[in-house]
């Protein structure tokens, strides 16, 4: 899958509940974008989505000064390496709401479920409770879920599946420790920021966002 970037939005609804197992990594994930999260705005949700969809990043009120976004920066890139170790993430390291370092990670539908279904795959499961297992290492990041479609069937029901899919895939890191305060958005957005440069395929598929929660930004500031 091409790399991307994307927002999160608005806050959703209920989770679902999965069994989570212990399972061993079976393939390399996707390798880390360029360009470390320099670039400032990260706004693609607004451009892509025809202006539907809010910058990711916690609520801070003042500037965050430059040591504490190097201190952030360096956390999220050692994040975004491990998450690349994921079998079938796609990794981009991206900018949040406050210019800070954020990262991006991308299943397709192929990973994640089969086509109009919100049900996980074995695979899916298996990728997403590693990347509980880099989510619990560190309380401090804030994660958004947003769950997309291709443009098969109407516009309603394409709202439904993303939505159920970001559940299912929120749900599923709840069921292996990631605390529900860790998941502050869970969206689905139908094919509202469909690619019409990529294949209805490329298009099925669930972005997660990790940034620097308000927690986090404090730590950096007091310099750690």
């Amino acid at each position: 899958m091409k790399k991307m970037k994307m927002t999160a939005a608005v806050l959703s609804a209920a989770l679902l509940v999965s069994s989570c197992g212990s399972l061993n990594q079976t393939a390399k994930g996707g390798m880390i974008g360029g360009g470390g999260g320099a670039a400032l705005g990260a706004i693609i949700g607004g451009i892509a989505g025809g202006g539907k969809g809010a910058l990711i990043g916690a609520s801070v009120g003042t500037a965050v000064g430059g040591t504490a976004g190097a201190l952030i920066g360096r956390k999220m890139q050692k994040n975004a390496e491990a998450v690349a170790e994921i079998p079938g993430a796609q990794v981009q390291e991206v900018t949040d709401n406050n210019g800070l370092a954020a990262v991006q990670v991308t299943f397709s539908s192929g990973i994640l479920f089969g086509f109009n279904s919100s049900v996980l795959s074995e695979q899916a499961k298996q990728s997403l409770s590693d990347l509980a297992n880099v989510l619990k290492k560190d309380p401090t990041i804030d994660v958004s879920i947003v769950g997309h479609t291709d443009k098969v069937g109407t516009y309603e029901a394409n709202m439904k599946v993303s939505q159920q899919r970001a559940d299912a895939v929120a749900g599923y890191l709840r069921t292996c420790g990631v605390p529900y305060s860790e998941l502050k958005t869970v969206e689905g957005v139908g094919y509202t920021q469909y690619n019409d440069s990529w294949s209805a395929a490329e298009n099925r598929r669930v972005d997660i966002y990790m940034y620097a929660s308000e927690q986090m930004i404090k730590n950096a500031e007091a310099g750690y």
